[in-house]
């Protein structure tokens, strides 16, 4: 629900920035709607819908983490999203926290690492699914803490919330905007998987505070069938970023303890990249299958 309220915010701000902007008449673009394509088949489908579309600027895909996952996941795509998606602007990024069923005796990391260590692969980390950033998220955090933790794939958030507020799991990695649970008491938060810490979540701390360099985000961000024009590409990068530091916008991001992420194209697509080769490696190491 989260992610649908923050998208559907950003799509209608963006349109509305990409009809009002100066310019529009000099470039000649956009003269009609600019369709932006959510994801389908876990990302696969609707990325490889505009793949196979004009390059003219008028589809997009909605992509980020999952297309960085998919390239290693799936052996069968019939597209390189590196090679045939050209990189316009980063999003938004939904932070990860790891989260606790209150009767687990661990307030700590360094707790719940001791208690991992001291029953080996008796207790369980849900996710969202196989395959999903929560997966690999919590597989690299098992690979780095050295402990071994029984992974429960649900699909989607709701089933997994709900099993993680009776008890039926005992940790789960989930969106920080699970924010009332965590003020309430139903789930103990552990650590965001943010480079740094969270505003929202201010007394909790940042997994690279225990190992340095870890970072694990649920980033969405848009791109362009490649050949589309530079002039349309440049066009398309300030009207996003132009919406993401927008102040009405940037209030309704916060609410939605989500964060801006402002690239040039370049940069972005250098994240990807990045991104992509970090979970291929995670991927592989804990040999990630999807049926």
């Amino acid at each position: 629900m989260v992610a649908r309220l923050a998208r559907r915010s950003l799509l209608s701000a963006a349109a509305a920035l990409a009809l009002l902007a100066p310019g529009a008449r000099a470039l000649d673009y956009p003269t009609r709607p600019v369709h932006w394509i959510p994801p389908g088949g876990g990302a696969n489908i609707a990325t490889e819908y505009v793949v196979r579309a004009a390059p003219d600027g008028y589809t997009l895909p909605w992509g980020g983490v999952s297309n960085a996952i998919n390239t290693s996941l799936f052996s069968d795509l019939s597209f390189d999203f590196l090679k045939e998606i050209a990189p316009v602007s980063g999003l938004v990024a939904y932070p990860l926290v790891i989260e606790l069923d209150p009767k687990v005796p661990a307030r700590t990391i360094a707790e719940l690492i001791a208690l991992a260590k001291a029953s080996p692969g008796r207790m369980m980390l849900a996710s969202y699914g196989t395959g999903t950033i929560s997966q690999v998220a919590g597989e690299l955090f098992k690979m780095r803490a050295g402990i071994e933790l029984v992974h429960i794939p649900y699909k989607g958030g709701a089933p997994l919330l709900t099993d993680l507020l009776s008890g039926q799991v005992e940790a789960a990695n989930v969106v920080a905007s699970d924010l009332p649970h965590m003020r309430t008491g139903a789930v103990r938060p552990l650590a965001v998987l943010s480079a740094k810490r969270i505003d929202a979540l201010p007394d909790v701390p940042a997994l690279t505070q225990t190992f340095a360099g870890y970072e694990a985000v649920a980033f969405a961000g848009t791109g362009a069938p490649r050949g589309t024009p530079p002039a349309i590409v440049a066009r398309l990068n300030r009207d996003v970023n132009a919406c993401l530091v927008d102040e009405g916008i940037k209030k309704r991001i916060d609410d939605l303890t989500v964060l801006p992420l402002v690239y040039t194209p370049d940069a972005f697509g250098a994240y990807l990249a990045a991104e992509t080769e970090k979970w291929a490696k995670v991927i592989k190491a804990a040999s990630i299958k999807v049926k």
